[in-house]
């Protein structure tokens, strides 16, 4: 440890850059759904190190000096790790967006990564060489983790929470703190075995503390989550048996080939057949459900499809699908919504949501002319790009149906920024994961939306195109799946919602707390290395 640490320390240009990259990609494994949570431990104390060596520089070049580039290199590490699912996507269309694939996700990376550098920079600012300044660099870069989150619209996949939530037991902790709780705590503990090694000559017991404190820690996290899961009931609903149907339809990628009548026969197929001698059928649900992308054409192009869906839709039963929806009085060339259509019995659209927190890139593209330019257009296609819709309409009344959240595709990963969750009683999510077939996505994405559902106390279900098909109990453990590019179909349950969770109750005001208590702290410590 002595020699990678002063290793870390010593080095510097390049070395030093490509060193910090290295320990960013390692620590990258942590991530869902590979959980290498030792990662954290093994990477992130050279971080910590190469700041104990980091040049001082004043002004603006303090801001953007060597601290900003030993903070940047390791998060494009990371989160080239941590992304390098997204280039799935381009093996949908081919061509040109393929060539440009290593590049785009390069570039995604760094521009997160741009978050911690200055992360980085601001704590080598309050930098000590005491025990005290692990806090200092936990506080930023939990900072850095919330803006990445919310500014420019947000992009809060992989935050350094998720790698304590490997199990339903870990999970549990994010009912009372939230994912940006748990990643304040994530960084402290990857960065404690940084404070094994000091030059200052102190005994090793000593310095061995703060990380059996960390394995504490853990050990607590996991106790406190087994309490929970064992002492809290949860009860099944008698009045929803939703039937989730996995229909693979790829033909998401391009309209131009779709086959209307063809797709409504699989989804009718599929939603009316049996799975099983224990499948009950489309007779004993209370609603079926198709996802995002189920229907990639407008309803105006085959008016013969609400027809066809009120027929096989049994009498008291809803249809909730995933659909593009252009309204009746806009003008023509206006941007279609992505929404969910909520279908009764006669075939009538009696309620909708449409998506308001659209992906970058995936469903409108920043600064279009300018990308237009080199021949790059948005993933989902649509000439005109997609509108988005109202975030306080989330929550959907659908006529003998509880309210519930509606979010379609990574509208889940917002934590608390789902919507009005007072009158919801569970999380209704569809996406369209196909784009990612054969990455370790749909899986994270799942996970992600797991979280979601610890932290707001209610049950989540979610349907995907082609994976993961699931639902979940209030706690976030499964109680039904489908695998990934499975055709099937699955019932589910849905449970009474919890009393309001801590974090339901409070969100992100302990945590505010924690962060000024880090502020402090790293105020102080750097006042008592400017007097010594």
């Amino acid at each position: 440890m002595t020699w990678l640490a002063e290793t870390a320390m010593l080095a510097h240009g390049w070395r030093r850059f490509l060193l910090l990259l290295v320990a960013g990609a390692i620590a990258g494994l942590s991530v869902p759904p590979l959980f290498v949570l030792p990662a954290l431990f093994i990477a992130m104390p050279l971080w910590v190190w190469c700041l104990d060596g980091a040049e001082r520089r004043k002004g603006l070049a303090r801001l953007f000096g060597p601290a900003f580039v030993i903070g940047f290199a390791f998060g494009w590490g990371y989160f080239t790790v941590a992304f390098h699912w997204l280039g799935a996507a381009f093996f949908v269309d081919g061509g040109v967006m393929l060539v440009l694939m290593p590049f785009a996700i390069l570039v995604l990376a760094a521009l997160i990564a741009f978050f911690w550098g200055l992360a980085s920079a601001f704590a080598h600012i309050f930098w000590s060489h005491g025990p005290w300044r692990i806090v200092t660099l936990a506080t930023f870069l939990t900072i850095a983790e919330w803006a990445r989150g919310h500014l420019l619209t947000g992009f809060p996949f992989d935050l350094l929470g998720y790698a304590l939530t490997p199990t339903a037991e870990m999970m549990q902790l994010a009912s009372v703190i939230g994912i940006y709780g748990l990643t304040f705590l994530a960084a402290l503990l990857g960065l404690t075995p940084a404070l094994i090694w000091s030059a200052d000559g102190r005994p090793l017991t000593r310095r061995l503390a703060p990380f059996f404190l960390a394995l504490a820690v853990i050990a607590a996290q996991l106790g406190y989550g087994y309490n929970r899961l064992e002492g809290t009931p949860v009860v099944e609903r008698d009045d929803l048996r939703l039937r989730l149907v996995q229909p693979l339809v790829y033909e998401h990628a391009d309209w131009g080939n779709v086959n209307p009548a063809a797709i409504i026969d699989r989804l009718i197929t599929l939603s009316e057949m049996r799975m099983g001698p224990n499948d009950p059928g489309i007779e004993a649900a209370t609603h079926v459900v198709w996802p995002e992308s189920a229907l990639p054409f407008f309803l105006s192009q085959y008016p013969e499809a609400l027809a066809r869906i009120g027929r096989m839709l049994p009498d008291g039963v809803t249809l909730l699908t995933g659909a593009s929806r252009v309204p009746f009085e806009a003008a023509p060339g206006t941007p279609p919504f992505n929404a969910i259509l909520a279908i009764n019995d006669a075939g009538e659209i009696v309620s909708s949501y449409d998506k308001a927190h659209l992906v970058p890139f995936g469903e409108f593209l920043p600064f279009q002319e300018f990308w237009a330019q080199l021949g790059i257009k948005q993933f989902v296609p649509g000439a005109e790009g997609w509108a988005a819709g109202d975030p306080r309409r989330r929550l959907m009344q659908v006529p003998g149906t509880p309210p519930f959240l509606a979010l379609i595709c990574y509208e889940i990963l917002f934590s608390g920024d789902l919507g009005d969750t007072q009158e919801t009683q569970f999380l209704f999510n569809i996406t369209n994961d196909a784009w990612f077939d054969g990455s370790i996505g749909p899986a994270q994405h799942a996970h992600h939306a797991r979280v979601r559902a610890v932290e707001e106390g209610m049950s989540l279900v979610r349907a995907a195109n082609s994976g993961v098909t699931l639902a979940t109990d209030p706690l976030g453990r499964v109680t039904g799946a489908l695998a990934p590019r499975e055709m099937a179909v699955m019932e589910a349950v849905v449970h009474e919602r919890l009393e309001p969770t801590l974090f339901a109750r409070y969100r992100y005001w302990p945590l505010l707390v924690i962060l000024v208590l880090g502020l402090l702290v790293a105020v102080a410590s750097s006042r008592r290395r400017s007097r010594q």
